[in-house]
C-alpha cells in the first residue's frame, strides 16, 4: 500500500508504516491536569525503541476525556517533543462535527503528521451524516494525511466499509485507517486497496500483516514497544500471540494506569494518574501488579 508522503514539522517523512504506539497521555494531580514536563521523556522512550510513529489521544490516550483546549495542547506537546523524529498522528474525533473540525485544523497547523477521527459516539448516525462528518474533518486538515479510526466497541457502531469509497470520492487526503475491530473477520473488510490500514488488536498483527496491512497502532507499544516492533517486523503468529497474552495479563488490572506504571518502572518519569471516570489502582491491585510488571519487563530480555 502506497500512501502519499506525510509532512511533519514542514519536512517530508514518507508514508507512515510499521509499528506505532497508541500513546498514553501524561497527567498529574489525580488526572485533573496535563503533566507537560513528562511529554519529552515519553516521546524519547518511544522513539528510542524504534517505533515508527505515535498516535496521540486515541483510546489509550484518554483523548475523549480531555477538553478541547487540553487536546490542542497535547498535540502541540507531542509534536514539539518529537521534533520531526517520528510523525505524530493526532486523534481529533469529538462529539460534534464543529469541534472535530477545529481540532483537525489545529493539528494540521501545529505540525502533526496526520489526523485520525473516530465516528462520534452515542447517536446512531446514518451513512450520509458520517460521510459529511469525516469529509469535513479531512478537508479541515488537508493536505495533512487523514485516517479513519474504526472501533465499533468504542463508537457504538461500525462504519460500513462501503462508506470509505464514498469518502474517498469527496476528499483527497484520506490515506488510511486504524481498525481496532476484532476478530479478524470484522477487521478484514477494511483492508481496502490503496489505503494504509493499521491493525489495533495485537492478537491480529500476524494475520493483518499477511493480508497487506501497513502495520499496527498498538496500546501495548506505549509501554512495551519491543514486543510490538518485533511482531510487526516478523509477521510471526508466535510474536503476535505473545503480544496478545501480555496484553490480556495487563488487562486484568485497570488498563490505563497499568501502562503508566510500567512506563514508570522503565524509567519514564510519568505518574499513574488518569482522567476520571477512569480510576487508578487500589492498594491491593498495586501490590499484585508490581511483581507481574517486573516479570513482564524481565521477559523482554533487556541487557
Amino acid at each position: 500500500m502506497n500512501g502519499p508522503t506525510t509532512q511533519h514539522g514542514g519536512r517530508s517523512t514518507g508514508p507512515v508504516k510499521g509499528a506505532l504506539a497508541a500513546a498514553v497521555t501524561p497527567l498529574k494531580e489525580g488526572g485533573d491536569s496535563l503533566d507537560e514536563g513528562a511529554f519529552l521523556a515519553l516521546v524519547d522512550f518511544l522513539v528510542g525503541h524504534s517505533l515508527d510513529g505515535i498516535l496521540a489521544m486515541g483510546t489509550t490516550g484518554e483523548g475523549i476525556l480531555l477538553s478541547a483546549a487540553e487536546r490542542r495542547r497535547v498535540t502541540e506537546l507531542f509534536v514539539a517533543a518529537a521534533a520531526g523524529r517520528v510523525p505524530i498522528i493526532a486523534h481529533c474525533g469529538a462529539q460534534t462535527t464543529r469541534e472535530t473540525v477545529e481540532l483537525a485544523e489545529h493539528a494540521a497547523q501545529s505540525g502533526a503528521g496526520g489526523v485520525a477521527v473516530i465516528g462520534p459516539p452515542y447517536f446512531a448516525l446514518d451513512d450520509r451524516s458520517l460521510v459529511e462528518h469525516f469529509a469535513s474533518a479531512a478537508r479541515a486538515c488537508a493536505p495533512v494525511p487523514f485516517y479513519l479510526y474504526e472501533f465499533a466497541a468504542r463508537s457504538g457502531y461500525a462504519v460500513a466499509p462501503e462508506l470509505i469509497d464514498r469518502l474517498r470520492s469527496r476528499v483527497d487526503n484520506l490515506v488510511g485507517l486504524k481498525v481496532s475491530d476484532a476478530p479478524f473477520d470484522r477487521f478484514a473488510p477494511y483492508l481496502v486497496e490503496g489505503l494504509d490500514v493499521f491493525v489495533g488488536s495485537e492478537a491480529l498483527i500476524s494475520a493483518a500483516m499477511e493480508k497487506g496491512a501497513a502495520g499496527a497502532v498498538s496500546a501495548l507499544a506505549s509501554a512495551l514497544p519491543e514486543l510490538v516492533v518485533k511482531a510487526v517486523a516478523s509477521g510471526s503468529a508466535d510474536d503476535s500471540g505473545r503480544c496478545a497474552r501480555v496484553r490480556e495479563r495487563i488487562q486484568e488490572f485497570p488498563f490505563h494506569p497499568a501502562l503508566k506504571r510500567i512506563l514508570g518502572l522503565r524509567g519514564v518519569p510519568i505518574g499513574a494518574s488518569v482522567r476520571r471516570p477512569l480510576r487508578d489502582f487500589t492498594e491491593e491491585e498495586g501490590r499484585r501488579f508490581e511483581p507481574i510488571c517486573a516479570g513482564l519487563i524481565a521477559g523482554l530480555n533487556l541487557p
